[in-house]
């Protein structure tokens, strides 16, 4: 019995916090992540209403990437941008109805349809990135050319992508 007890206190020392450096480190970093993550969020829904305030965030993610990436057939729009089909009709129909977004046959099939934003919806969208970009600006205003390139490479590292060239 006494070495059950002293293996439930063992077990429960490992759940009661960190107790390496490292753990101490890693867990700062995951409650700096969990704020960014969070203000990225109110960040997103505050540029989603700039877009258009009668529509849900997931309209706006639809117009960002027609307008990152161009034209594009519906399917192709639900599938980048992580939505179900008919979620995506159902906001591309309600984009199309506000006049931010056109649908015309797809010319390679006929039996689909490319979406495309329109004049507004880009004037739209671009205004709302705008908005997003100055408040992103706002925060690292004061920052140093080398801790901007170093907070990009350590950003470009987590998220495995490789570090560019910057010796241009």
């Amino acid at each position: 019995m006494p070495g059950q007890a002293k293996t439930k206190m063992s077990d429960k020392k490992k759940t009661d916090g960190p107790h390496t450096a490292q753990e101490v480190l890693v867990r700062a970093l995951g409650e700096q992540l969990n704020t960014l993550m969070s203000a990225s969020r109110a960040l997103m829904t505050d540029t989603a209403a700039t877009f258009h305030p009668d529509l849900p965030p997931a309209a706006f993610h639809i117009a960002h990437w027609l307008h990152s990436f161009g034209a594009a057939k519906a399917s192709r729009v639900a599938e980048a941008v992580a939505m179900d089909r008919s979620a995506t009709s159902r906001l591309t129909a309600r984009l199309i109805d506000l006049g931010l977004m056109e649908s015309r046959p797809d010319p390679a099939d006929g039996r689909g349809v490319v979406l495309d934003l329109t004049s507004s919806g880009r004037k739209s969208i671009e205004r709302a990135i705008g908005l997003k970009g100055d408040i992103f600006r706002q925060k690292i205003d004061n920052w140093s050319d080398a801790d901007l390139e170093q907070f990009a490479a350590f950003l470009r590292r987590f998220n495995g992508l490789p570090q560019p060239d910057l010796q241009r």
